[in-house]
């Protein structure tokens, strides 16, 4: 069985009024639409592959968010199991470019419409995972605020 390894970025932007896009292509071969990704290089750490795949295939730069990590395994083909890992990035750049030859669109798709618009299963449930985990930040966030609301009311009580 040969071992293949695949990585790339869920690449998230938010625009003037705060709404979140991704980062989306879709591949000239076969046509279905996915998250920027591509095979590890020798002396690559994940990071760096997801970092250069995305400025390959898009020409958009990112920051990857240290925390989400999500692996897939699939058989592209018989003898041969692949892994794919995702990490959330963010962008500033909007400035997408296809890569020609190998991606025939680059879109930022609004967020609330990215599962819909995505080919295959696998990426679905990346997908699915990086909108929990940001919800939750985004939970833990407020929490945070509220908390500190409060103590700032204690204290002018006092």
């Amino acid at each position: 069985m040969t071992y293949e390894k695949s990585c790339g970025a869920l690449v998230i932007h938010f625009d003037n009024n705060n709404i979140p896009y991704v980062l989306m292509i879709k591949h000239v071969s076969g046509g279905h639409r996915s998250f920027p990704k591509g095979h590890v290089e020798e002396g690559e750490s994940e990071h760096m592959t997801a970092e250069r795949e995305v400025m390959e295939e898009t020409s958009v730069r990112i920051h990857i968010h240290e925390k989400f990590r999500h692996s897939v395994f699939y058989s592209p083909k018989p003898g041969v199991k692949k892994e794919v890992v995702y990490f959330l990035a963010y962008s500033k750049y909007t400035n997408a470019k296809p890569h020609i030859g190998e991606v025939a669109e680059v879109e930022w798709v609004p967020l609330s419409d990215a599962e819909a618009a995505l080919t295959h299963e696998n990426d679905k449930i990346v997908l699915r995972d990086a909108i929990a985990y940001l919800e939750e930040k985004r939970a833990r966030k407020a929490a945070m605020y509220a908390q500190m609301a409060d103590g700032k009311k204690s204290d002018s009580e006092s």
